[in-house]
C-alpha cells in the first residue's frame, strides 16, 4: 500500500496514494491506522483525494479508523473525498457518521477549534 505520513502537533495527516481501496488494501489500512494510534496519534486526517475506488471493505478499514481514535478521545476526519467515495458513503449513510471535509486545512481547522487550548502549539 502506498501513503504518506506527516505529523503535526495536534494531528497525523495520512495521504493514501491508492486508486482503489478495496479488500487487498484494506487490511493494510487497519494496521497502518491501529499503529499510528498505538504510537500516540490522538487525532488523524485521512487524506483521499487519489482514491477514486472503494469497496465495503475500504469502508470496514475506514470504520475501524473512526472507532479507535474516537474511543479513545480523538478525532478521525476524512478529506478531499472523490466524488464516487463520497456518493459511497452517502448511499451508505456513513456520511453522518464520518465527518468529511473538503480539505486538509478545513480538517486542521476543526481539530484545532476541539482540542483544548492546552494541546495548542
Amino acid at each position: 500500500m502506498k501513503f504518506s505520513v506527516k505529523q503535526e502537533a495536534l494531528y497525523t495527516l495520512l495521504t493514501l496514494e491508492e486508486e482503489k481501496l478495496d479488500s487487498t488494501l484494506s487490511p493494510e489500512l487497519k494496521s497502518e491506522l491501529i499503529k499510528l494510534q498505538s504510537q500516540g496519534s490522538k487525532n488523524l486526517i485521512l487524506n483521499l483525494a487519489n482514491t477514486k475506488y472503494a469497496d465495503s471493505s475500504g469502508l470496514s478499514a475506514i470504520l475501524t479508523g473512526n472507532r479507535i481514535y474516537t474511543e479513545n478521545g480523538g478525532a478521525f476526519l476524512l478529506s478531499e473525498v472523490t466524488p464516487f467515495v463520497d456518493k459511497l458513503l452517502k448511499i451508505s449513510q456513513l456520511n453522518n457518521v464520518l465527518p468529511v471535509l473538503a480539505s486538509d486545512e478545513a480538517a486542521h481547522d476543526l481539530i484545532l477549534a476541539n482540542s483544548p487550548e492546552e494541546d495548542h502549539p
